[in-house]
């Protein structure tokens, strides 16, 4: 018997949380809202390069900076992190093209990446099972009231990504799809 992957469409991750005023990211890789370049993903196609972003508009007085990649629409009910950087400066405003490379060599002086749920501390492309649903991963910049939020490279994601619910001034969404 085969498996069925049909389920309902997760809901916008971001928009359940407490909100927070918003700003502005950019991306010369994603177009938001549209498929993603196969080279940003984790397929046969692809090349599993973390995309480039900049980020602007965000609020005075922020003091870091943290940028995670989240897949709601991954089969298992906590979805899928792809990318976390933390350390981020608050005069950082950009990670290039390939930022996310494992070794840390693309990451800003004092960034770091945690290991997403692949096990990988980098950048983990796309990567939806055949024949799934149309997958939405979601780029959130978060400007922080905090330089040093207290973790290390080995929190998991998951965990991060309730410090930061306490420690966001300002979130800013970018949103790509991919489907094979």
């Amino acid at each position: 018997m085969a498996t069925s992957l049909t389920r309902p469409v997760a809901p916008e991750p971001y928009a359940l949380l407490p909100p927070v005023p918003s700003f502005t990211v950019t991306s010369t890789d994603w177009v938001h809202g549209a498929p993603i370049p196969d080279v940003h993903t984790h397929t046969d196609a692809g090349g599993g390069v973390s995309p480039q972003l900049s980020w602007s508009g965000f609020p005075e007085g922020t003091a870091g900076f943290a940028v995670n990649v989240f897949d709601p629409d991954a089969p298992g009910v906590a979805g899928w992190w792809h990318w976390t950087v933390l350390g981020l400066r608050p005069d950082v405003t950009s990670l290039d093209r390939d930022a996310g490379r494992p070794d840390g060599s693309g990451l800003p002086a004092g960034a770091f990446h945690l290991r997403g749920d692949d096990g990988v501390a980098g950048y983990v492309g796309s990567a939806p099972p055949p024949g799934d649903q149309v997958h939405r991963y979601y780029v959130a910049v978060h400007a922080l009231d905090t330089a040093d939020l207290g973790l290390t490279p080995d929190t998991p994601p998951g965990a991060a990504s309730c410090v930061l619910v306490f420690h966001t001034l300002a979130r800013a969404v970018l949103m790509g799809t991919y489907q094979r």
